[in-house]
């Protein structure tokens, strides 16, 4: 074990009131609550169930999922034997933001069995309507247009594009980085930037058999350039094969899961210009299993990476490099606690069973991998701001695993 983890930094709680662990606790929680409600035409089983819940998440004490759900013996395994009873503010912040999105869907009757008198919103997503009203923005459109300019610029410019998009996600715009009028405010952003090592570990000569894995983020405009740069690797020979890891079911409001991988390919196929043929590709490689959607319960878990199943650490194990996607698979990766910011990234991933690669636009005040310059420079020129805003992004590699 490193020096530097001989001593358990502290695990980042939400009872610090107006930190920004309790602001979402506090203050998104119960907004989205409220919007989940009106988002749908849900009966009054549903709307007395969210009035609890609104209650519960804010006044009241974690409870255990009722007594019939079929996932309660693997959510006492992960946590709610040990935080049952304690305020939703006193237990790892990463475990009750997880808990309260599944309470969520418990309230609104997603995993209501089929067979029940009350099951018309089983299995229905509650964050459906966000998730393609984004997908269909017209932003997305001028995002996809700008596929057509990109395909005939060099390999090394499409690459560094691509993988900025998959980067940035939402805040991507490939028409700004081919122009060339974004690259001071992008380089200005990205505050560790391990990309030429990414690009080494996938190049041809160096692949074996493994496939690269890209555990995915969020759905709609973030999905999106994840699936083009995926797209890229298998065509360009980066890959010869690819497994894309989504959500088993809805997750933090816009997590990707099949459904949504889908809608993606689905939505690219009907765009005009360059981005159908993306689309056309990915759906391709879907069908003859170079591309591979696998959605492992464990990325539904309120715990970080080191905690992962056998069998899921065998998968990417066999990986040629594991891509980390988005904020809160970050928080899993390294681990949702106050280590300092020039923590060593390879010394937080040590555990990890194969070559990691962390694509992040920062959104919580979990990082490490910087040099003491960067951060000091971040700080004196905007507090701590820089650790939530979105406005910050790394690409961090640690290329030796466990």
């Amino acid at each position: 074990m490193p020096a530097s983890d001989s001593v358990s930094p502290p695990v980042i709680l939400g009872n610090e009131p107006g930190s920004f662990p309790w602001s979402v606790l506090a203050e998104r929680h119960p907004a989205l609550i409220q919007k989940v409600r009106d988002a749908f035409p849900y009966g009054p089983e549903q709307h007395r169930a969210l009035d609890a819940l609104l209650k519960n998440c804010t006044e009241g004490v974690v409870e255990p999922l009722p007594a019939g759900a079929e996932d309660r013996e693997q959510w006492e395994e992960w946590g709610t034997r040990e935080y049952a009873g304690r305020s939703w503010f006193d237990v790892p912040w990463l475990w009750a933001e997880g808990y309260f999105y599944r309470q969520l869907l418990e309230a609104v009757g997603y995993f209501g069995a089929a067979d029940d008198n009350d099951s018309a919103w089983h299995r229905i997503d509650p964050f459906r309507p966000f998730k393609l009203a984004e997908l269909d923005a017209p932003e997305t459109d001028e995002e996809l247009a700008a596929l057509d300019d990109l395909v005939g610029r060099p390999e090394e410019e499409q690459a560094r594009a691509l993988l900025h998009g998959s980067l940035w996600g939402n805040r991507a715009d490939l028409g700004f980085r081919l122009s060339g009028a974004d690259e001071q405010g992008e380089a200005a952003g990205l505050v560790a930037d391990d990309s030429e090592t990414l690009w080494s570990l996938l190049r041809p000569a160096r692949r074996t058999a493994g496939p690269v894995c890209l555990v995915a983020d969020n759905a709609g405009r973030e999905l999106v350039p994840d699936l083009l740069l995926l797209d890229h690797l298998l065509t360009r020979g980066y890959a010869g094969h690819a497994v894309l890891h989504v959500k088993p079911h809805p997750y933090f409001v816009s997590d990707a899961t099949t459904a949504d991988v889908v809608d993606a390919v689905r939505r690219l196929i009907r765009a005009p210009g360059e981005a159908a043929a993306y689309g056309r590709r990915l759906w391709s490689a879907m069908a003859d299993g170079r591309l591979v959607v696998r959605a492992h319960p464990f990325s539904c878990a309120p715990l970080p990476y080191a905690a992962m199943p056998a069998d899921l650490r065998g998968e990417f194990a066999s990986a040629e490099v594991t891509l980390m996607k988005g904020d809160l698979n970050y928080r899993r990766l390294v681990g949702d606690s106050l280590r300092p910011a020039t923590t060593p990234f390879a010394d937080v991933t040590a555990y990890f069973p194969g070559p990691v690669a962390a694509l992040r636009t920062l959104k919580s005040d979990v990082i490490v991998g910087l040099d003491a310059r960067t951060e000091a420079a971040l700080v004196a020129a905007e507090g701590q701001r820089w650790r939530t805003s979105g406005t910050r992004a790394v690409i961090q590699v640690s290329s030796t695993g466990e």
